[in-house]
């Protein structure tokens, strides 16, 4: 065996190369993307929007709000004009005080007030963000801020934000 390698070994070496040349070939050069054609995208600086999206854009919302149904009990308290930093609770955004106060939940004293059809029933709206009521405690954070038990709130749940 010896023998055989040290007499073709330059038969090896370049039949090694010449298979490293085609396999680079098959996997690396075939690969390039091409562009062919001149067409502009709607992406493209300058391009029209598409039709269709124009067409959604212009369109009137398809529905409005959610209101409950008629012998639906809602909140328990009336929402004050000002409201609260709903958002001083850990775990409720902008974007979810923004969806809560749509639905007409705008102080913490409300949030504290929570029953679990009350949850139920927020929670059913609250789209990509359902369970997070309870599984970040909302409505034991809002009995403390409501009440102004800041030192309380900090030793439950960690520093205010």
């Amino acid at each position: 065996m010896n023998e055989l390698l040290q007499t073709y070994w330059p038969l090896i070496v370049a039949a090694l190369l010449v298979g490293l040349v085609i396999a680079w070939y098959v996997f690396g050069a075939s690969r390039r993307t091409r562009v062919t054609g001149a067409s502009r995208d709607v992406l493209d600086e300058g391009a029209a929007p598409a039709e269709r999206n124009k067409a959604l854009i212009d369109s009137a919302p398809a529905a409005s709000p959610m209101q409950p149904a008629a012998g639906v009990p809602t909140m328990s308290t009336p929402a004050p004009s000002a409201g609260d930093d709903l958002t001083r609770i850990k775990g409720l955004g902008p974007k979810l005080a923004a969806t809560l106060q749509d639905m007409g939940v705008t102080t913490l004293s409300q949030i504290a007030q929570w029953d679990d059809a009350e949850i139920d029933r927020i929670d059913a709206n609250l789209g990509r963000f359902q369970g997070r009521i309870r599984r970040d405690n909302w409505v034991d954070q809002a009995k403390y801020l409501s009440v102004g038990d800041e030192a309380g709130f900090v030793e439950r749940f960690g520093k205010l934000s």
